[in-house]
């Protein structure tokens, strides 16, 4: 069987395993969505808010993120800590996340213990409880967490400063865990107004996968979240619009815990809300062509070829409510110097966006998307986070299960339109990391006294 008769079948196999996707909403407006999967008596239970850090009032950086972590805390029925305690006492695992666009809860459980997961992630939609000593106790975590994850990270500084460049006035170039400043600012207050504000049933999609049915879902989600009263104070998500980028912009870091010094680029791009018909596509298709792992382009140039670079990626990231991006990675090899990096990897753009891709290239490209899709089906959590982040976007059910057809309609000259209209230099910010002389340590008075008198 050759691989595009692979492919063909698989996809085939995929449309319909996606067309066991059913939808329903509350009175109350809570969307839901079922993904039955009767392979094995497990359910993966997530709630998604329609809210992240990108929504967070101006000064409170950090507040969606901090919320998530203080929704473990407790209610009048759960006592503080122990709702995570309570899931494994019953044989699941639950876990969080904040992303800019959305902040999720989900949880894995025994088919038979998804009542207990429903009445409990209903109870803390609208009855968190919190201590102001919890909360305090909360925010060091976070800080802390900050400390380890970016501030400790040379590469994760670049990165933060780097969105911050790309979004001059769009939210999204504030990180999701804050600013440090303002995160050690954010009050109890804070964190219940967000609550208050935000979860709600009207802002939440409820995704239900595995061994169930739709109609056992909507009985168990129509007893347990239809009651929970609708918040009206919810609102539209308006955000601010980024200005056409003038110029391109450039980040310098130099960090003596730096290793190998390290070429970074991002460019604006749309997302796939955004994006006209088929671009979003044809970006993906581009990014894996130019950058998606040893068989692309920029790999077998930079690191292969020329030996210019140890390793080279890159990836399109489509997935936001407002914008997308376009990201690019080099690591200088040898005695190669990051100019020596930029000017190679600039001048294989150059050429892509003037030639494009070639058929090999895409059909090579499309196999590999189409194939990851496919692979996907077979699980749960997958499958529930592939439509949820369609969904809390402003995405819908279609879009997810269509998007292979999307994909098999991209052509040579569609890489070659996005590539000319989305990477320029204009819209791009260039970070460059290198590594730095370690500061000479500051003796203490008794260092200086003792050196001294040796």
């Amino acid at each position: 069987m050759n691989s595009m008769t692979s492919v063909a079948n698989a996809q085939q196999s995929s449309e319909g395993t996606s067309s066991r996707v059913h939808q329903f909403k509350l009175g109350n407006g809570l969307d839901v969505l079922v993904i039955p999967d009767h392979r094995a008596p497990v359910v993966t239970h997530m709630v998604w808010y329609r809210v992240g850090a990108a929504d967070e009032p101006h000064g409170t950086s950090g507040i969606a993120h901090f919320l998530e972590h203080l929704m473990f805390k407790g209610t009048d029925k759960i006592a503080s800590g122990e709702f995570s305690k309570i899931i494994a006492r019953n044989g699941g695992q639950d876990n969080a996340f904040t992303s800019q666009d959305a902040t999720v809860y989900h949880q894995r459980v025994a088919k038979d213990r998804l009542p207990i997961v429903m009445e409990m992630e209903a109870d803390r939609m609208r009855n968190l409880k919190l201590a102001k000593k919890e909360v305090l106790t909360e925010r060091d975590v976070i800080l802390e967490e900050r400390r380890s994850r970016v501030d400790n990270d040379p590469s994760s500084i670049l990165s933060e400063q780097m969105m911050a460049t790309l979004y001059s006035s769009h939210p999204y170039g504030t990180p999701v865990i804050g600013w440090e400043h303002e995160m050690a600012q954010l009050s109890r207050e804070d964190a219940l107004s967000f609550y208050k504000r935000f979860y709600a049933p009207n802002n939440a999609i409820l995704i239900v996968a595995g061994d169930v049915t739709p109609q056992q879902v909507k009985k168990l989600a129509t007893k347990i979240y239809g009651p929970i009263k609708r918040e009206y104070s919810v609102g539209v998500r308006a955000r601010v619009k980024e200005p056409a980028p003038a110029a391109p912009r450039r980040v310098t870091l130099k960090d003596p815990r730096t290793g190998k010094a390290t070429f970074n680029r991002l460019y604006h791009a749309p997302s796939y809300i955004t994006a006209e018909p088929g671009e979003a596509e044809a970006l993906d298709l581009m990014m894996k062509i130019l950058a998606g792992g040893s068989t692309s382009r920029l790999y077998n140039r930079l690191v292969v070829d020329d030996k210019i670079a140890t390793s080279v990626g890159g990836w399109y990231s489509g997935n936001g409510r407002d914008y997308g991006r376009i990201g690019l990675y080099a690591i200088a090899a040898g005695k190669n110097s990051l100019t020596d990096v930029e000017t190679a990897l600039d001048k294989i753009l150059r050429e892509f966006v003037k030639k494009g891709a070639t058929a090999k290239e895409l059909e090579r490209s499309k196999n590999a998307y189409i194939a990851e899709y496919v692979y996907g089906v077979d699980s749960q959590s997958t499958l529930a986070r592939r439509y949820g982040w369609a969904l809390v976007v402003g995405g819908s059910v279609k879009d997810v299960e269509e998007w292979p057809k999307r994909l098999e309609k991209v052509t040579l000259e569609d890489i070659k339109r996005v590539a000319k209209k989305y990477l320029l230099e204009k819209s791009s910010v260039t970070g460059l990391l290198m590594p730095g002389e370690k500061k000479p340590k500051t003796l203490t008075k008794a260092e200086k006294k003792q050196g001294k008198r040796g």
